[in-house]
Parts: C-alpha cells; structure tokens; sequence
C-alpha cells in the first residue's frame, strides 16, 4: 500500500454490507493452521474484522482476543458470536497504538499487515514486540503480489522481511498459500468470473518468531 487506509474506510464497508473479504466462515488457511496445532497460550487476532477467526479460535478453547479499529466491524462481530453461541471477546484497538492489552503467545494476523504503508509496517512490528512474550509467534497471512489481477492491496515477501527485523524477530518461514474472497463488480473483468464468485488467490504465510 502507498498509504494506509483510514478506519473510516473499513467502517464504511462493514456498514454498507459485507465487503468482499467476508466470506462465510474462517480463512481455510487460517483453519489448517489452527489444526495443525501451530497456535498456543493466549492468542491476539488483531484486524479481526467480523471475528470469524476469533470465533473460531475460541470455540475451540483457545484464549483470544479479537481486536479491530472499527466499531462497525466489531459490532457484527460481537452479535455473530451471540448467534453461534460463542463466548468471544472483542476491544476496538488501533493496531498501530494499542495500549496495555497484555502480553500475547501468538498473534494470527490475517489480512491486516497488507494494508498497511511500508513505514507503519514497521511501527505494526514494533508495537507487536511489546505485545509477544520471548518466543511467541507471530503468523501473517497476507495477498501476495503475482503481477496478475489483485484481489486488494499485495505484498512482496520482503515487505515482512523488511518490518520484522532487527534484535526482536526471527522470520522463520514464508509459505505460499492461498486467500479467499469474493469477486465484486469492478474486478469480474480481471478474474474472468461473475461478481459474487469466490475465488482464492494467491498469498503469502509468514511463521515469525519474537526474539529475546
């Protein structure tokens, strides 16, 4: 991203309907990493948006916090947990200055860190440090840049390399995955498919490990 966007933006978005990144149910990339153990202790969903992810996570007894600038966003989050029965907790969070929230084991970042520009990329790590004890880890699940059609804002792999670096972070892996979403009307062109079809595009899966 050249700039990040305002939160007004995203608040905007979860007001008018369900913004093309709200599909229904978690991320399956998020889903095998939760099945694959690789989450532990007490876990922050940062950009929880609707809080699928939260929901999941607690459903399955994790302790977790799903945290999101927008109100819009967590007041749809907080009535679908009502609805699926899940005891879930939710805090309108700037990402960027969080404030006393504690000390975190993992972070499941999904979607969030792309959004930013490349300045407060650094500054998300940054704050991140003073959230994850010694040897939590971070997960990021961001759009990768293929130089095709974008589904939203992309990233080369080095942009995590970049803001994750320095004496408090190790990034020990980036994986090639997958993220879905759904065509809106201004990409059916690009993607060769009908707005309202869910595609899933390419993206990146970074395991970081906080140092210290």
């Amino acid at each position: 991203m050249d700039v990040t966007p305002p939160i007004s933006r995203f608040d905007q978005a979860y007001t008018e309907g369900d913004p093309p990144w709200v599909i229904p149910g978690p991320q399956p990339a998020v889903v095998a990493l939760e099945r694959s153990g690789a989450l532990h202790g007490r876990v922050l969903d940062p950009g929880c948006g609707i809080g699928e992810h939260t929901i999941l996570l607690a459903r399955s007894g994790y302790d977790v916090l799903g945290v999101d600038g927008s109100a819009a966003a967590l007041d749809r989050a907080r009535r679908r947990a009502v609805q699926e029965g899940v005891d879930a907790t939710f805090a309108q969070v700037d990402a960027l200055a969080p404030g006393d929230l504690g000390t975190f084991d993992s972070v499941l970042d999904s979607a969030l860190f792309h959004l930013f520009d490349a300045g407060d990329q650094a500054r998300y790590a940054d704050v991140l440090a003073g959230l994850v004890a010694p040897g939590g880890v971070v997960y990021v699940l961001a759009l990768a840049r293929t130089g095709g059609a974008e589904f939203g804002p992309v990233i080369d792999a080095s942009a995590i390399t970049d803001a994750f670096t320095g004496p408090d972070w190790a990034v020990e892996e980036i994986a090639a995955t997958t993220y879905r979403g759904v065509v809106t009307p201004g990409q059916a062109e690009s993607y060769g498919e009908p707005a309202g079809t869910t595609v899933d595009v390419p993206a990146h899966l970074a395991r970081i490990r906080r140092l210290g």
